[in-house]
């Protein structure tokens, strides 16, 4: 018993330990509100979204990025990453039903070269097109993602403002079903204990991130950086930009009602098929990292409701040592419950689901074996019909 004592505050103290000193990554900071335009003018912007097999979401977000109310200059490239779904004709047939039609610039994709990731390589088109035009800024965003009508005003006051080099917003995922209830705010929180957002922004750190569906970046500095070609293997491409970018220049990462993700997952199956694709990579492909990732997500998730319950029940039995162990499973369980909460009530689930964060990470540790499985069998990174079986640079460090 005392062993399970000692791990069950072992559990806790590493609990306190992230609450208090993990850059509060549990709240909803820092946020992007919406803000006046630039106080000198509005720079020019060319938004570039990349599109492969699109065709369902593009009606719904597509014409929010082109009527966006900026008074600058400001034009869409979308590239058609060689779709099977029509994805060209319905993006412009989206456009037209828009007053903001000629906004839009529809490049079809050539063939992906060896060594770069399919959506860097779409990125990497547009980019080049974009730059023709000289932009101060490069927006990046996904053609699942839509955005309200004062977002690039905000985004770019916000780099104008702070003289930032790259400005980056996590979209609000959509929950349409009960798995999503579960883990599709799990993601967005494991993803913010990864990459605290405090941390991100701070200059004196050196943790670096972004969220690929919301990328406001400077040209001149992914110019400066060496442009996209430096981290065109990489297969979570948004981190990696993040990299590359505060390696020079200064970045910024939040939250925002303002930027939602219309894509609909609903099963369990898709959102683990999202999640295996690029677990592993973001582990380096270390055997070693896999085992103390496993490790690390059961002592933090599955031990503190082991403990509560277990001890619960053989408290029930007459083990008199059984309290203290049922005391510190249930404070662990109710701080972790706690800190996912207003993740939760940020994407519109109520906080019921809290309690139910052990389940989530344990699933997601499943999800990430299931990603050094596939990858083991050659089958790493596949997503849209491609395979990415080589080991991805993961961009610079």
């Amino acid at each position: 018993m005392i062993v399970w004592w000692a791990l069950a505050a072992g559990s806790l103290l590493a609990w306190i330990v992230l609450f208090l000193g993990r850059g509060g990554f549990w709240r909803l900071r820092p946020r992007l509100d919406r803000a006046d335009p630039p106080s000198d003018g509005s720079p020019a912007v060319v938004a570039v979204i990349p599109a492969r097999d699109e065709a369902d979401v593009l009606p719904e977000a597509l014409p929010t990025v082109l009527a966006q109310r900026y008074e600058g200059a400001f034009e869409t490239i979308l590239v058609d990453d060689r779709s099977e779904d029509g994805t060209a004709g319905v993006a412009r047939k989206a456009a037209e039903s828009t007053p903001a039609a000629d906004r839009l610039t529809i490049l079809s994709g050539e063939p992906l070269p060896a060594g770069w990731a399919g959506k860097l390589w779409a990125l990497q088109q547009g980019t080049a097109h974009a730059c023709e035009r000289r932009p101060e800024y490069l927006w990046f965003t996904d053609a699942d993602v839509a955005h309200e009508p004062w977002v690039l005003n905000t985004l770019v006051s916000q780099a104008e403002r702070e003289r930032l080099d790259l400005v980056s917003v996590m979209a609000r995922l959509l929950v349409t079903s009960g798995w999503d209830r579960l883990l599709i705010p799990a993601f967005v929180y494991f993803f913010a204990k990864l990459y605290p957002f405090r941390f991100v922004g701070n200059p004196r750190r050196r943790k670096a991130g972004a969220a690929g569906g919301c990328i406001l970046v400077r040209r001149s500095a992914l110019n400066s950086a060496g442009g996209l070609e430096a981290i065109r293997s990489a297969l979570i491409d948004d981190c990696a930009l993040g990299r590359l970018i505060k390696r020079g220049g200064r970045i910024w990462l939040g939250f925002s009602r303002g930027v939602r993700s219309v894509r609909e997952y609903g099963r369990l199956s898709e959102v683990w098929r999202m999640v295996a694709r690029s677990a592993y990579t973001q582990l380096g492909h270390s055997p070693v990292v896999l085992i103390g990732t496993v490790i690390g997500m059961l002592f933090l998730y599955a031990l503190p409701p082991v403990a509560c319950l277990g001890g619960a029940i053989a408290a029930g039995f007459g083990v008199s040592d059984a309290i203290p162990l049922v005391l510190l499973g249930a404070w662990t369980w109710g701080l972790m419950s706690a800190t996912f909460v207003p993740i939760l009530r940020h994407h519109g689930v109520g906080w019921s689901v809290a309690p139910l964060l052990p389940i989530a990470g344990i699933l997601y540790t499943a999800m990430t074996i299931s990603s050094a499985w596939n990858h083991a069998r050659g089958r790493g990174g596949a997503w849209k019909g491609r395979t990415y079986s080589a080991p991805a640079d993961p961009g610079p460090s």
